[in-house]
């Protein structure tokens, strides 16, 4: 269908759809990222509520760090078993798998981002903003207890992988050895 030029009304019909659409569209965008600044907000309120009372009990940023730096790596395996299976299946399956994996990768970012709101920000002057004593320490604690427990993890799963895969192979031999692993055909 072609847009008539001449100014009938099938050219101002077009227009005010267009219009509206790009309306619709600017209005979701500030909505959005009016959501987005006042969440980012509430967050980074509550954790520098939080943090402070939380260095403060006993084992102090060190106990936090490595407490979150556990959640983060429990989360991270969550999600990729929420995210490893068959595509297919009935729709309450996947949901229920998309939505573990959302509670998944929020375990898995939230103490990442908890810490860095409690560290100084970049160009802030104000009281807001001032770093709070303990979470550098904390977030070292983190980074590191998430690096090793990761990757401990990480070492076990291809252990046990590797021994699968060795015991499969040595039930192959056997079967060859017997002749049970050829094909009927060669067995005659």
């Amino acid at each position: 269908m072609q847009r008539q030029a001449d100014g009938t009304g099938a050219d101002r019909r077009w227009g005010v759809r267009d219009g509206f659409g790009i309306a619709v569209v600017i209005l979701c965008l500030v909505v959005g990222t009016g959501l987005i600044l006042l969440l980012t907000g509430l967050w980074k309120r509550f954790a520098r509520e939080t943090i402070p009372t939380l260095v403060g009990l006993p084992g102090g940023s060190w106990a936090l760090g490595v407490a979150l730096g556990v959640i983060t790596v429990l989360g991270v395996i969550g999600g990729l078993r929420c995210t490893s299976g068959v595509p297919g299946g009935p729709r309450l399956t996947r949901g229920l798998r998309s939505a573990g994996a959302a509670i998944c990768c929020a375990g898995a970012f939230g103490p990442l981002f908890y810490l860095l709101a409690g560290l100084r920000a970049r160009n802030c002057r104000s009281v807001s903003c001032a770093y709070i004593p303990g979470t550098g320490t904390a977030f070292l604690a983190y980074v590191v207890t998430a690096g090793l427990v990761g990757w401990s993890i990480h070492r076990w799963v291809g252990a046990r992988a590797a021994e699968r895969l060795a015991k499969e192979r040595l039930r192959v031999r056997r079967l060859r050895k017997k002749g049970g692993g050829r094909s009927r055909a060669a067995r005659r």
